[in-house]
């Protein structure tokens, strides 16, 4: 079973921007999508953005999109997030899985979350 590990929040303030990185403990390569889902205090983990296996395909969220660029490094087994304009809305904790969704989801979908990285917009 491959695990991720993301890292990159941060404390920023409105306007700024964010590197996250989700890092897998293996190859990626058999997995057809990766995906970047966050949970903010008091509301479900909600799904906003992935990315296909090629990286040639990607998709957002509508709250994210347009300031939020999703990336990806196979030979690193990386899935990058940049993070531009951010907004005090976008406070959540940031997890990435092999797996896309851009809507609301259940946090039993997948049975492997890591630690997510915190991200914290406040002036």
């Amino acid at each position: 079973q491959v695990h991720f590990v993301e890292s990159g929040g941060g404390l920023v303030q409105p306007g700024g921007s964010l590197r996250l990185s989700c890092v897998a403990s293996g190859s990626t390569s058999d997995y057809t999508a990766i995906g970047w889902f966050r949970q903010a205090p008091g509301k479900e983990r909600e799904g906003i953005s992935c990315i296909g296996q090629s990286g040639g395909l990607t998709y957002y969220a509508d709250s994210v999109k347009g300031r939020f660029t999703i990336s990806r490094d196979t030979a690193k087994n990386t899935v990058y997030l940049q993070m531009n304009r951010l907004e005090p809305e976008d406070t959540a904790v940031y997890y990435c899985a092999p797996y896309c969704r851009l809507t609301v989801i259940s946090v039993s979908e997948y049975p492997h979350w890591g630690q997510g990285t915190q991200v914290t917009v406040s002036s």
